[in-house]
């Protein structure tokens, strides 16, 4: 099903250690509207959805996997050279008590990820609906933390993402018309 190209979709520069935004991309790796909350929803909602948009879901989820990726690399690089007080003093204490530097999917206030973030109603219109919202609740959170971030390097991949946010709500909103469309031409048995 799926090509693995050993490189990430789009680079990931950093210019210094920075555990503080670490801990907020962190949101973006096991928060209710991170990557791997998209990844998981869009390929599960595939198996519901009509044939006509499949396709669309699968690409989508799939690229949410490569986002996931980019951000894992981001929190390695902004804390691989942290010591355990720089950790601490960026409120990743608890975190590096259990699990070390090993990436752990929480969101950005320490709580697990949790299945209750997915939704799939298993209408396909509210399905792609739950999808656009959750690709505009991403880009809101990723303007945020580039607003909180003074590093060039990392809000350059951070806008790279944002914008992804916006064509992945853009295409979904086409889906939705595509299906309406599709409701409401008459059927004939």
């Amino acid at each position: 099903m799926w090509y693995y190209e050993k490189k990430l979709q789009y680079p990931v520069k950093v210019r210094e250690c920075n555990p503080r935004l670490a801990k907020f991309l962190i949101e973006q790796y096991g928060g209710a509207d991170g990557e791997l909350a998209a990844a998981l929803r869009y390929l599960n909602q595939r198996y519901t959805i009509p044939d006509k948009v499949i396709g669309l879901l699968n690409d989508i989820g799939t690229e949410e996997f490569a986002h996931l990726e980019m951000i894992a690399t981001m929190v390695y690089k902004l804390t691989k050279d942290a010591t355990p007080e720089q950790l601490k003093a960026a409120g990743l204490g608890e975190h590096f008590v259990n699990h070390d530097r090993a990436l752990f999917y929480n969101n950005a206030a320490g709580d697990p990820f949790t299945a209750t973030y997915i939704q799939a109603k298993g209408d396909p219109i509210a399905d792609l609906y739950e999808d656009i919202a959750a690709e505009e609740k991403a880009r809101a959170t990723y303007q945020w933390i580039i607003d909180m971030s003074d590093d060039p390097d990392i809000n350059d991949s951070l806008k790279f993402l944002r914008e992804r946010e916006i064509v992945h709500s853009l295409r979904f909103r086409e889906a939705v018309e595509i299906l309406k469309e599709d409701r409401n031409t008459k059927k004939f048995f």
